[in-house]
């Protein structure tokens, strides 16, 4: 490929699932292509935007498929602009309780319209209704007036009070490690965190030792095992890849079983409960955490005082089931009830809360042992 042919597209047939098979491994044929004339450091299609100009992008399902790298653009990640913080806040004399979903039990949902399968000829609709392991059907279809797009949030105009303050702009820094994942068996934790550095990595349940790009879970011993928690272990296979790309953070799922997510971030952006749990089938991918909305909600808080700033760790934090769910629609109604389970920590959003609190001061509900 060469400047001449960078305004021709380069067409191939698609194929019937989409991809394209080089020596005995499939991928998608414009992320190969990308791949081995422009970056070779790609690791995903969520990485690349087709050019405006190009009729035969990949995304635009035709049945010839434009490779021309030429006509693909690779995702930049996005600036966050600073949060800027008071020195001294003052905190409303009236402000509403935090929010405890730890006792309550969670909605369930199924893969979401407008979010892409991750073969993308499939047609973008809701599917029709899932048979669960309990035995039950469920066609929870999303609210028609739920937006499917990214929450309408801008950070709200400092208040009169605030106005003289002192302000500090907090910036986010990107940490070395973007994640770490533990992984659960039952309520008991097995195994040591797992520190993601490689903006794609997987989480399966083979048995080759872990590396940069790989958490296996097929290794991990553990004592109190019983007879559930090992059926469980040996349906996870190829379980879930995770990247981490322009400041989004996906999951995929790759076991010839469904995963379950409960993501807060993700669950405001549909409209839903914050603790519903998404049931994600073999195949499809879904964005699970988006830095520039959680960038805008907390510049938000941050004029709500120092306990709605708090409050937002826990949507740095999600949880992620293999093969069984949990929800009012199963047995199961938490998530330290399913056999298998791993949960997320996102290292950047949390250590730029760290230091947005530790600018703020404390808090205006003194500790005490009842609080």
């Amino acid at each position: 490929v060469n400047s001449r042919l960078s305004t021709v597209p380069v067409l191939l047939c698609r194929s019937l699932d989409g991809r394209l098979q080089v020596s005995h491994r499939k991928g998608l044929p414009h992320v190969i292509y990308c791949r081995l004339w422009r970056w070779p450091d790609l690791h995903s299609h969520h990485e690349l935007r087709a050019m405006e100009m190009c009729e035969f992008a990949f995304n635009m399902k035709k049945d010839e498929v434009c490779v021309n790298p030429y006509h693909y653009q690779r995702v930049e990640t996005p600036v966050l602009p600073p949060v800027l913080v008071p020195r001294h806040t003052e905190i409303p004399a009236e402000f509403p309780p935090l929010d405890d979903y730890s006792h309550s039990i969670p909605e369930n949902t199924n893969f979401p319209a407008g979010i892409e399968p991750q073969s993308n000829y499939i047609p973008e609709t809701p599917p029709p209704g899932y048979l669960s392991e309990d035995g039950e059907t469920s066609d929870h279809q999303m609210n028609p007036s739920m937006d499917a797009g990214s929450p309408n949030l801008s950070p709200n105009p400092m208040s009169p009070a605030h106005n003289n303050l002192d302000l500090q702009p907090v910036t986010y820094c990107e940490p070395a490690f973007w994640c770490s994942i533990s992984y659960y068996e039952l309520n008991q934790r097995v195994g040591e965190t797992f520190h993601a550095s490689q903006p794609s990595m997987t989480v399966d349940g083979f048995t080759d030792p872990s590396n940069s790009e790989r958490f296996c879970l097929g290794l991990l011993s553990n004592v109190n095992r019983n007879a559930a928690v090992e059926l469980t272990r040996r349906h996870i296979g190829r379980g879930v890849r995770l990247y981490y790309i322009g400041g989004e953070v996906f999951a995929e799922c790759l076991s010839d079983s469904a995963i379950f997510v409960q993501s807060p971030n993700c669950n405001q952006r549909y409209g839903w409960h914050p603790a519903t749990v998404c049931k994600i089938p073999p195949g499809c991918n879904l964005k699970i955490f988006n830095n520039q909305e959680f960038a805008a909600l907390l510049a938000q808080s941050v004029n709500q005082g120092f306990e709605a700033v708090y409050q937002l760790t826990r949507m740095c934090t999600i949880r992620m089931s293999f093969v069984k769910g949990w929800g009012a629609e199963y047995r199961r109604q938490t998530v330290t009830s399913t056999p298998c389970w791993i949960e997320l920590h996102l290292n950047g959003p949390l250590q730029w809360l760290d230091k947005v609190l530790t600018q703020m001061g404390s808090p205006s509900i003194r500790c005490s042992s009842v609080s």
